[in-house]
């Protein structure tokens, strides 16, 4: 998700409190350089100031509409008024929340458009005896707990939400990492063999070579 708020000192407690939640966050402090990561990469979340310097909130938003993206963007703004949130979610904003704000109300929001913004998955995902719990952050197989990072879990939940369809590393780093992931990393390819180990046998998850990974169920 992205965060586009030029209050730097909250933009980066909003963006610390989601990567502590497991979600991968990128951030922009002006609207001239939220608008062109908007318009470049596909983000399931996007956290909008109204007010922002260089391109206002409201034009973002309106060009994230017009471009037909998926993409769920939850307002922020100092003015509370009945008339702003109106006006808000007229130009096209999935939900509005004015400052200040509870941390946990603003998670709650944006966990709830990122349902929005994909393909429908349970809350809970199953392969086999692997049981991954999207709300609750946890996962067990054979009914016993798996003491994942965070990381770890995010490369597992979007394996199984792709349910079987091969999901590339490159997808894999744009979704769980950030913008500040080296793409040339082997860090997906590390944690991926981390994960693979606290899994245990059999195995789940397999290798397609030249494409990516995908879930299966053991022979």
């Amino acid at each position: 998700m992205l965060v586009i708020e030029d209050e730097t000192n909250l933009a980066d407690a909003i963006v610390r409190g989601l990567r502590r939640q497991g979600m991968a966050v990128d951030v922009a402090y002006d609207g001239t350089s939220g608008h062109e990561m908007v318009m470049i990469t596909r983000y399931d979340v996007v956290v909008l100031d109204r007010d922002l310097p260089g391109i206002h909130g409201d034009d973002i938003c309106a060009d994230l509409v017009a471009s037909g993206a998926l993409t769920r963007v939850l307002m922020l703004t100092a003015s509370g008024s009945v008339a702003d949130r109106v006006e808000g979610l007229q130009i096209g904003a999935d939900d509005y929340l004015p400052k200040p704000f509870a941390f946990d109300e603003l998670v709650a929001r944006v966990q709830a458009l990122g349902r929005r913004a994909t393909p429908a998955a349970p809350p809970v995902l199953t392969i086999g005896d692997l049981v991954l719990d999207q709300a609750k952050r946890v996962a067990t197989r054979a009914g016993q707990p798996l003491d994942l990072t965070r990381k770890e879990f995010g490369l597992l939940e979007e394996l199984l939400k792709a349910r079987g369809a091969v999901v590339s590393s490159e997808e894999l780093l744009e979704r769980v990492w950030d913008a500040n992931a080296d793409p040339f990393t082997t860090t997906v390819r590390v944690t991926m063999m981390t994960l693979r180990k606290k899994l245990g046998e059999p195995a789940l998850i397999e290798t397609v070579v030249g494409a990516g990974y995908r879930t299966r169920l053991p022979q």
